[in-house]
């Protein structure tokens, strides 16, 4: 068997840019915003837009470095609670106002894409939920859901119709989501970096920030080479923690998923796929992938407490492909990688404030793209105008992971998980 890259595909065509200077020396912003993922650029962006310039991202590596540039690709709205959690939890009411924030946030990213030209490869296509399982009624309660409680229509995919979008037997109907897209999510996170610096926002690739600590009623943020006093700070890490407040760091869990990306496929990916949308399926432990523009196969799935190595990730994926497009026995596989999300215990974003200018924007929890956009939005509004809509989120909190618990909890939770979607499936024969 070939071996994959260990370089990402995402990677391996990364928009090229010219990589942003380390911090070096003492300077003063308003605001300093620790991580150059989505969270991060969002509201960097965010602020620029609204007249705020006096702003600096510091991230450890390079930009999109974690989820933000290793993810599906998949822009939708939604939460990792799901709709049916969140309307029990909070009731019609806020949560259609919290939902409402993603599906928003789905267009923002369209015009964002659109005026700052960013090249992301962006496919405006839908998202098809496909069904793994003979038993329609999950498709129907949630359609139902949407459409009674989020104002929110996906369009009914008969069985016949979704063997002709899709060439595999596994699916039988699916629900098609029209306000959903995918995109290249590095170049889309280079992208947003370069439309925050063109408006006078500083950013900062290898600047590891190792101290947070007050000085004369201001925030210093130290990295080896340079210091940022500040008004506020932001903490935007994701899965890569900072390290810099315990109960910020202690209220996630970095998990791990998996991607590969197959050789180009030419006529073969239309064997498989006669359709531009991207597909996940009904299961709790789903797969998900969509086709790339030089005729590959994006393909990801699983969650993990661990990282593994690019052949570990393609032995495990191959057999999840095989299993939907059995066409595609033989196909070599160029790169595969994995990388971490951050989820908290209630899988919801924690975005909030300690009152005295330090925020947190994480947790997006594998919804990264509209989740992370919202976010910005909101907390660009904070930061610049006072406003207080951030605190629709003030209930989901920076709930304690309980760490090494939490791991071995999480990794049991999707076990059983799967040995549920395993049973389901045999039952059906």
């Amino acid at each position: 068997m070939t071996q994959p890259s260990v370089l990402s595909y995402y990677r391996a065509t990364a928009t090229p840019y010219a990589p942003y200077t380390s911090l070096q020396g003492r300077h003063e912003v308003r605001v300093a915003i620790v991580g150059g993922g989505f969270a991060g650029l969002n509201i960097a962006l965010g602020l620029a837009e609204r007249g705020l310039r006096e702003v600096a991202v510091l991230e450890r590596q390079h930009i999109g470095f974690g989820a933000s540039g290793r993810n599906g690709g998949f822009v939708f709205g939604g939460y990792s609670l799901g709709e049916e959690a969140l309307h029990r939890q909070l009731g019609p009411q806020r949560a259609k106002r919290l939902f409402d924030l993603t599906t928003c946030a789905v267009q923002r990213i369209r015009e964002r894409v659109a005026s700052y030209a960013i090249p992301c490869d962006m496919v405006d296509q839908g998202v098809i939920w496909a069904n793994w399982f003979r038993d329609p009624n999950v498709l129907r309660k949630r359609q139902r859901l949407l459409a009674d409680h989020y104002g929110v229509h996906w369009d009914w995919l008969p069985q016949q119709a979704m063997r002709e979008m899709i060439r595999s037997e596994r699916y039988c109907e699916g629900l098609y989501e029209r306000n959903a897209l995918h995109l290249h999510p590095l170049n889309y996170a280079i992208g947003l970096a370069a439309a925050a610096a063109g408006q006078g926002v500083r950013i900062h690739e290898e600047s590891d920030v190792w101290r947070l600590c007050r000085k004369n009623g201001r925030w210093s943020v130290s990295t080896p080479q340079g210091e940022l006093l500040a008004d506020h700070v932001v903490l935007a890490c994701g899965g890569y923690l900072a390290g810099l407040r315990r109960q910020v760091d202690q209220a996630v869990l970095p998990i791990a998923t998996y991607v590969m990306v197959t050789e180009p496929l030419g006529e073969r990916l239309g064997q498989c796929l006669q359709t531009q949308a991207a597909v996940y399926d009904t299961r709790f432990a789903f797969d998900y992938y969509r086709p790339l523009p030089d005729t590959r196969l994006l393909w990801g799935g699983r969650i993990s407490v661990r990282n593994r190595s690019p052949a570990a990730v393609q032995r495990i994926l191959m057999r999840d492909m095989l299993r939907v497009f059995p066409q595609l026995e033989g196909v070599r596989v160029d790169h595969a990688w994995s990388g971490l999300m951050s989820y908290a215990r209630h899988q919801m974003p924690q975005i909030g404030t300690g009152g005295d200018g330090l925020w947190w924007a994480q947790a997006f929890g594998g919804h990264g793209l509209a989740p992370t956009c919202a976010a910005g939005e909101l907390l660009a509004s904070a930061i610049a105008e006072g406003d207080d809509a951030w605190k629709q989120f003030a209930g989901y909190g920076l709930a304690h992971a309980y760490k090494p618990f939490g791991f071995i909890g999480a990794q049991a939770s999707y076990w059983w998980q799967q040995c549920n979607d395993w049973f389901k499936t045999s039952l059906e024969g």
